[in-house]
């Protein structure tokens, strides 16, 4: 659970407006191989549900806010995502959920693997196995 962490993005400030970053391996640790996007979440409904084998991501609020819950097995902890300055880091191998979406939120969500639907684990019971397994 603690190698999941917020990160702060370059920022670069300009009378104009504002400028972020990320570049892969650089800014986030790994290197990008899909982006994707959450958008539209109807008010109480949720996203996620699910770990990865092999994928990490990075999560960054482009618009509005939401909360993600990670959960190892033992620790769970909550991250707040409500700047496009910064963003959530998530190994695999970690259960998430996002909830607590605002009104036109925007969430970019950067993956180190193309899609596989083999890498999802979907059944929490089978991730909670999968864990005790892994000591």
């Amino acid at each position: 659970m603690n190698e999941a962490k917020l990160i702060q993005l370059p920022k670069i400030s300009d009378p104009r407006g504002n400028l972020s970053v990320i570049e892969d391996c650089k800014d986030i640790p790994f290197k990008i191989e899909r982006a994707y996007w959450i958008y539209d979440v109807p008010g109480g409904e949720a996203r996620g549900g699910h770990a990865y084998r092999k994928n990490q991501e990075f999560i960054v609020a482009m618009s509005g806010s939401f909360d993600v819950h990670l959960y190892d097995g033992k620790e769970k902890k909550t991250f707040h995502l409500n700047r496009s300055y910064y963003g959530l880091y998530i190994p695999e191998g970690l259960w998430r959920e996002m909830d607590n979406f605002s009104t036109n939120s925007l969430a970019l969500v950067l993956a180190s693997t193309k899609y596989d639907v083999n890498d999802y684990i979907r059944d929490h019971e089978s991730f909670l196995r999968l864990k005790n397994e892994s000591k």
